[in-house]
């Protein structure tokens, strides 16, 4: 695991770019969105890159993390609709290149399988963008998750329906329950990027990438991965004990050496 360290959400969401245009340059063919308040940056940065630089991404097959269940895709806060509003609609990928579990359907327990079977025959996933909340939920995948589980329906906690309350409209309440890549299912994308901004963050983060590896901070799971990538501001950095020896890596990388 690697854990760069930038100044600001900014800064965070430029260097996730960095390695999504990195990514594409060198062949990449999937990618793996979040939807969430840190990887905006990113997405906001990319479709910079597209509309001034001519980054494309014509050809790219999108999958989505997670969506709630019992919210139509034409929902305001469906995830189908929020990547939308955040990234899709705003570079070249083609609607039908953006594939998410549906939510909406009666049978969401199949729903959920086919979607987890949809993403093995994609192949691995070339780079899988993330974000954590404040309890080191991944995903979805709330703590007590199993670290070996697939795609499937998840009850929130209340702390994750109290974090979200703030994109609905007053009087509406968070769903209860969602459709959750596994922990499991992350795992198997070749390249995690997970990307965490600002104070409310930090205690996740640090629990994520130097606590014990355990379902009680289902985020630790990257410790087992082989490439994974945390690009963390200062504030969400705040409580790493390691941070000035993370420093010290990114400053004396070889040239070529990437993220």
């Amino acid at each position: 695991m690697e854990v760069v360290i930038v100044p600001s959400a900014d800064e965070a969401g430029r260097v996730v770019a960095d390695i999504v245009a990195g990514a594409l340059a060198t062949g990449a063919r999937t990618l793996g969105l979040a939807t969430g308040s840190s990887p905006v940056g990113a997405y906001r940065e990319l479709a910079r890159r597209h509309r001034e630089e001519g980054l494309s991404f014509a050809g790219i097959r999108a999958f989505l993390l997670d969506e709630y269940v019992g919210l139509a895709a034409s929902h305001p806060q469906s995830y189908a609709r929020v990547i939308r509003a955040d990234f899709v609609d705003h570079v070249d990928l083609a609607s039908d290149d953006v594939h998410g579990p549906d939510g909406a359907t009666d049978d969401v327990l199949e729903k959920a399988r086919r979607y987890d079977a949809h993403l093995r025959a994609a192949g691995p996933l070339d780079v899988q963008i993330l974000g954590t909340g404040a309890n080191g939920h991944l995903g979805f995948n709330e703590p007590g998750s199993s670290l070996a589980s697939r795609t499937r329906v998840k009850t929130l906690t209340q702390q994750t329906r109290r974090d979200n309350a703030r994109f609905f409209p007053e009087g509406e309440q968070v769903p209860q329950h969602v459709i959750t890549q596994g922990l499991g299912t992350i795992l198997e994308a070749r390249h995690l990027v997970l990307v965490a901004t600002g104070r409310t963050k930090a205690a996740a983060v640090a629990a994520a990438v130097e606590g014990p590896v355990s379902a009680f901070c289902p985020a630790s799971v990257l410790q087992l991965h082989p490439h994974a990538t945390v690009v963390v501001d200062e504030l969400a950095a705040r409580r790493l004990q390691l941070a000035d020896y993370y420093r010290h890596v990114a400053a004396k990388k070889l040239p070529g050496q990437g993220f």
